[in-house]
């Protein structure tokens, strides 16, 4: 059947399951809900100026002096100005997603915030301020993640956000909290017999890789690229924009879904819960990549970021009954079969 993509007007062919762009429309229908956009700083109590300033000046590590990006710092620090800014507020503020299937998305059915992400959120605030629910949420796309600590709209992003070296420049990190790699998904089969795509390869030449903003897919396909076509090539019509490059990752998907690109590159844990929404597509080929997600702070945040490492020891702590375990059965284990346990921490000496 045909439709247009909600956000950009253009009809096109859907292919698979076309609720992925209702859920898109609910998501974005229902946020004002419990979810404050980046554009409502001042409303809703939120106090603009308190998710930011004054935070210490411990750091984690710098790109030019990074072997172990992953590692971070000691849990159980002494509280600081950051984790007294949250008591003091009386609510946690966390930049999340709401269009990542089982990892932060809005359950159409009951119009609640869930998934893998948001669990840890709630563990986060239930430790620094006695209670899961005393969280404000901000729906922040992935090109924004970093910008909103910068600019003190949120306290922390746990928002599916890779580790890495260039980034902690930017932001300091927790321990990671789950282990993932890129990876290409793609319909079934292919356009033409001996043409389809197999993976991170050769066979994506001439095709079109959707990817979204501030992504490591996109900085892989920067690296190799295999001949595909990756970049927005812009004409100075409206048309062009954000056409391979999205805002936000359920974006490709809806490209996808529309016939205007042949393939998305992203995180398996993402492309996971992806397939789990359209059957038509597929992952391909194996992991090319090994990543680790962090709770992003703003930089410097050495109390806050020393806390959110002692509940993450509380979350792996239990074996298969652990907080962590208990999340990746309900959310993750069906589209990421076989994991048994949580990354092992890693801590600066």
């Amino acid at each position: 059947m045909t439709a247009k993509d909600p956000r950009t007007g253009r009809g096109g062919r859907l292919r698979g399951w076309g609720g992925v762009t209702a859920m898109a429309a609910a998501c974005a229908g229902t946020a004002s809900l419990t979810l404050l956009p980046l554009s409502h700083a001042g409303k809703d109590g939120y106090d603009a100026e308190g998710a930011g300033p004054g935070t210490a000046h411990a750091v984690q590590a710098r790109a030019d002096d990074c072997e172990n990006p992953e590692a971070s710092l000691l849990p159980g620090l002494a509280e600081g100005d950051a984790i007294k800014r949250i008591k003091d507020r009386g609510k946690l503020i966390a930049g999340v997603d709401q269009n990542s299937f089982q990892w932060g998305f809005r359950n159409p059915a009951s119009g609640n915030l869930e998934g893998f992400d948001i669990d840890l959120v709630r563990a986060i605030a239930k430790d620094i301020l006695g209670s899961p629910d005393k969280v404000i949420f901000r729906a922040i796309p992935t090109n924004q993640r970093i910008a909103a600590l910068e600019n003190d709209k949120v306290d922390v992003v746990v928002r599916t956000m890779t580790i890495n070296c260039s980034r902690l420049d930017q932001v300091s990190f927790s321990t990671a909290y789950f282990q993932a790699g890129q990876q290409v998904l793609a319909p079934k089969g292919g356009p033409q017999e001996g043409k389809a795509i197999t993976g991170f390869n050769s066979s994506l030449a001439g095709k079109r890789v959707c990817t979204a903003e501030g992504s490591t897919a996109y900085e892989a396909l920067q690296k190799e690229s295999f001949g595909s076509v990756f970049k927005d090539e812009h004409d100075g019509s409206a048309a062009d924009e954000d056409r391979l490059t999205v805002p936000n990752q359920l974006d490709c998907l809806v490209r996808l879904q529309m016939g205007e690109v042949d393939a998305i590159v992203t995180d398996n844990a993402l492309a996971a819960g992806q397939a789990a929404q359209d059957p038509a597509v597929e992952l391909k080929g194996a992991p090319f990549t090994t990543e680790f997600y962090g709770v992003a702070t703003k930089k410097g945040a050495a109390d806050l970021v020393s806390r959110v490492n002692k509940v993450l020891v509380d979350y792996r702590a239990g074996g298969a009954d652990s907080p962590w375990m208990q999340s990746y059965r309900k959310w993750l284990e069906d589209g990421l079969p076989g994991i048994s346990a949580p990354p092992a921490p890693k801590y600066r000496s």
